[in-house]
């Protein structure tokens, strides 16, 4: 019987097509996908978008200029997919499709990737990054202003001194400019202690925390401890954030009611404000709103400012009244700190982006995101770009997905057009891990859109494993700069760079200088150095 080879190529291809509609199906709503203007359907428009985005490149100068400032900001789990979601939704609020959103950091002149990982560990902890992207030294997992010599708990190893690391924050102090860190998290979190501690448990906040893992804390004194009474901490101007009960005694109630875990009996808010009265210095200690932006345009020479007992609210549930916005306590340490002529160096965190994501709290942790935002563009109207180096950046990602084929402007917190091969829905944000898990009813996937509180503020978005909280993930994180020496963050670099670059531009800490190289890159350094050798050198050869 003879083969019919066409009938069997059509097969074939057949197959091959339906193979390949498999892997990306038609969109089943493209008839509700519309863009926000008709011109979007034309070649012009984008042609037209794609030569502007190009001028505006082009008329960015590189700017050389000594950085007087820096300001670095650092979203605490602000993954790529963070980023473009949190995007989407800023657009989608001011009632847009959001896919062709810009938050304002976004529109930064250099945008680079970090590589996050630990010594010791595949995937980051807040700890080992801080360590990196503010001593510029990568160290071991848990661990915070120690090199990699210091295991985490060893607290005999962490007494040696030469395993203690400097902060750009000290660099800065070294020079003669001021330092300061604002969060949302305790200020003995994580990410902020590695402006100022040395530790070897990032969870030693508090005297107790040492104790329980059988160690002595004056040995190894705690991090809230470091923070008031070590250097580079005791010289901050500014430091606002949460964390009242790491600084008071275990029988002292503070003005929120909340009492707290110190077992030395010490009151280590009063012990600062006692230092810096030694000093003759003006000061002031905040534990609200009212008393802080009572502040705002004529601040003191120290301000402590703790809002929360443990964490600040999310913005989304805080008390307006009692609780700052990240942008409000930018805006008051910038004031404060901008009136050293020597200028300063400022550690700003959105610390609850990432609290969010390991409780798969997806709402909160985009709308963190664009409170970041917020305090990022008030840093820059206030200071400009001139001679203020402002370096945008996570600490590590999160395995948060955003999937599916739904249509452009399709709601970002939703479920996706597209169902599971199983008749159910899914989420367009889900997660790898975590406790939005959901048992199977009867070996079928639950729908979590027929949930009571499905899309409440604390609505878990689902997610794949079971875990108590989500993990961290791997992936390189963004770095956006603007300001002096921006130029230098384009690429792919260890995360340990990033403080290097900075101190670069500022001509602080150790390793190169701008000012030490600033001839030889000037432009006019070839017509100088010829000038000078036809008219130096005759006068010596006669």
């Amino acid at each position: 019987m003879r083969t019919d080879w066409c009938a069997i190529l059509a097969v074939v291809v057949a197959a091959v097509a339906v193979r390949a509609n498999h892997y990306h199906p038609e969109l089943k709503f493209n008839n509700k996908a519309t863009p926000n203007n008709a011109a979007e359907q034309t070649p012009d428009y984008w042609r037209n978008e794609a030569k502007e985005g190009i001028e505006k490149r082009l008329r960015r100068l590189q700017n050389n200029n000594i950085a007087r400032n820096v300001i670095m900001f650092l979203g605490d789990g602000l993954s790529v997919p963070t980023l473009a979601a949190a995007r989407i939704l800023k657009g989608q609020r001011a009632n847009r499709t959001g896919e062709e959103t810009e938050m304002f950091f976004e529109s930064f002149p250099t945008v680079g990737l970090s590589k996050t990982y630990c010594l010791d560990a595949q995937i980051a902890d807040s700890a080992c990054t801080a360590t990196a992207y503010l001593t510029g030294v990568k160290n071991n997992y848990g661990t915070t202003g120690v090199t990699g010599a210091v295991k985490r708990y060893d607290c005999e190893a962490s007494t040696d001194p030469s395993t203690h690391l400097d902060s750009i924050a000290a660099w800065a102090l070294a020079e003669g400019k001021d330092a300061g860190i604002v969060t949302t998290t305790r200020i003995t979190h994580a990410s902020p202690s590695g402006a100022y501690a040395r530790i070897a448990d990032r969870d030693w906040e508090n005297d107790g925390k040492v104790i329980d893992k059988k160690f002595d804390p004056k040995v190894c004194p705690d991090i809230a401890y470091q923070l008031i009474h070590t250097e580079p901490g005791k010289q901050f101007k500014v430091i606002l954030g949460g964390g009242r009960r790491e600084f008071l005694p275990e029988n002292f109630t503070d003005e929120e009611g909340s009492n707290g875990l110190r077992r030395d009996n010490r009151n280590l808010i009063e012990e600062w404000a006692a230092d810096k009265a030694a000093q003759n210095v003006i000061h002031r200690y905040v534990w609200n709103r009212s008393q802080l932006m009572s502040l705002r345009d004529n601040p003191p020479e120290y301000i402590l400012g703790l809002f929360e007992s443990s964490h600040m609210h999310y913005h989304m549930e805080r008390n307006r009244q009692t609780e700052p916005t990240l942008a409000e306590l930018t805006e008051v340490a910038i004031n404060s700190l901008r009136r050293n002529e020597k200028g300063f160096f400022l550690f700003v965190e959105s610390g609850r982006i990432d609290h969010a994501h390991h409780d798969n709290y997806v709402q909160l942790s985009l709308d963190e995101t664009l409170e970041f935002d917020i305090a990022i563009k008030k840093a820059v109207e206030m200071l400009g770009e001139e001679d203020t180096l402002m370096v945008v950046t996570a600490d590590h990602s999160h395995v948060m997905a955003f999937n599916g084929y739904s249509v452009r402007g399709h709601d970002i917190l939703g479920a996706a057009e597209e169902y599971g091969h199983d008749n159910i829905p899914f989420q367009t944000i889900s997660y790898t891990n975590g406790p939005g898990y959901r048992k199977p009813v009867n070996n079928t996937r639950v729908d979590v859109t027929t949930e009571e509180n499905y899309k409440d503020l604390r609505w878990m978005t689902h997610a794949e494993v079971y875990r108590d909280d989500e993990t961290h993930a791997g992936d390189d994180v963004a770095v956006f700069a603007t300001g002096p020496y921006h130029h230098l963050f384009t690429g792919l670099y260890e995360q340990s760079q990033i403080p290097m670059i900075m101190a670069y531009a500022a001509c602080i800490g150790p390793g190169l200088h701008a000012c030490s190289s600033a001839v030889l890159n000037h432009p006019l350094s070839l017509p100088i150095y010829i000038i000078i050798f036809l008219y130096i050198v005759p006068r010596y050869m006669l």
